[in-house]
């Protein structure tokens, strides 16, 4: 988990720790596989947010997973 709490600080700029959503979806406590699809997805360019596809496009899928990890033990 500490590599997905590395990770997790790009994340962060945007999505907040504490779980709000103030304009940007909360992304604590997600199940690992939908995190993951999620990402996938925007991977894929099947989910429309560019900065999010930027992200998710060079990211590891070692990466991918720890951050699924990580931030399903943060509570909302």
């Amino acid at each position: 988990m500490e590599y997905g709490e590395y990770l997790a600080s790009e994340c962060t700029t945007c999505h907040q720790v504490d779980g709000s959503a103030n304009g940007i979806p909360s992304i604590t406590g997600w199940e690992t596989e939908p995190f993951v699809t999620a990402l996938h997805a925007y991977k894929a360019k099947h989910r429309d947010n560019e900065v999010m596809q930027i992200i998710a496009n060079r990211m590891s899928d070692e990466e991918i997973a720890a951050l699924a990890a990580y931030f399903k033990t943060l509570e909302n």
